[in-house]
């Protein structure tokens, strides 16, 4: 098997992942538009290219994390016009199926074959391989890619049409949505109930009440600090719009989902959009400061 393989974007999940596969012997490929970021991947092991269209050139699979429909549709037109033969493009993103079909067809109309593969994991889950890779599209495609998906992530799975995999991961953050700001209540709750919140986290997170979450985020809340983010609230709050989006659109309603819209508005408009989104805390705290608890 070529193990060479280009990445485009490499924020804190792509650099994370190209980190990961350097160290499990592949050839990485990159490209970010932020230079600094290029600069440190290529200290870890990672080619740097000139742009994504010669990451389209040098590499036979190309994976790319991006931040916005836009990036991601700049990206795979560049994809296409790079002269590049048939190329396997796996979209990692979380985008509306809308975004992801306006990809397919980019690339598509190209002869390449795009995928649709979100993975589910933050950032620190990211740097521990800690990842599920929600494949969709082209089923050979996606059994080539087996491989490289296995040294990057601890799951993968094929979930068949083109498209599942981002229904999949809207379900999979609709959850992680809940839990979070659950978590904060709960830790909240504690604190209220004067139990030592570092004892919290070690016997719940453990028990039937934990979850991946709160085993992530309620240290965070225990120690007041919010950076490096694992997710931003920034972007936490574009995939809030993109999973009401898709709720409303199967018709499907989703009370307990809805509850968290606000948490998240609010931690935006205290000025916690670059901190991670574990700082939900410090909305509870604010809205119930009243309360001598």
């Amino acid at each position: 098997m070529d193990k060479t393989v280009g990445i485009v974007g490499l924020g804190i999940m792509g650099g994370a992942i190209a980190r990961n596969l350097v160290e499990r012997g592949w050839r990485v490929i990159g490209f970010d538009i932020d230079a600094a970021r290029c600069a440190e991947l290529a200290l870890a092991g990672v080619t740097i290219a000139d742009d994504s269209a010669q990451v389209a050139l040098d590499a036979p699979v190309i994976m790319t994390t991006l931040p916005s429909p836009e990036a991601v549709e700049n990206v795979a037109q560049r994809i296409a016009n790079s002269g590049a033969p048939p190329r396997i493009v796996a979209e990692l993103s979380t985008l509306t199926i809308a975004d992801k079909l306006r990809c397919e067809e980019i690339l598509k109309q190209a002869g390449h074959i795009a995928l649709d593969c979100p993975l589910s994991g933050t950032g620190a889950q990211a740097k521990a391989r800690d990842l599920v890779v929600y494949a969709s599209g082209d089923s050979p495609a996606i059994a080539s890619c087996a491989g490289l998906f296995a040294d990057f992530a601890r799951q993968s799975a094929d979930l068949g049409a083109y498209g599942n995999g981002s229904r999949m991961k809207f379900i999979a953050n609709h959850l992680v949505a809940i839990h979070n700001v659950a978590t904060a209540e709960a830790m909240l709750l504690a604190q209220c109930a004067g139990l030592d919140p570092k004892l919290v986290v070690d016997m719940v997170g453990p028990g039937a009440g934990g979850s991946r979450m709160f085993q992530m985020r309620a240290p965070m809340m225990v120690e007041g600090v919010y950076a490096p983010a694992t997710m931003k609230v920034s972007m936490w709050e574009k995939d809030m719009a993109i999973i009401a989006e898709f709720a409303a659109a199967v018709g499907c309603a989703t009370p307990l989902f809805t509850l968290t819209q606000p948490v998240y508005a609010q931690a935006m408009a205290m000025g916690l959009g670059e901190q991670d989104t574990a700082s939900v805390f410090e909305v509870l705290k604010k809205n119930f400061a009243a309360d001598p608890c």
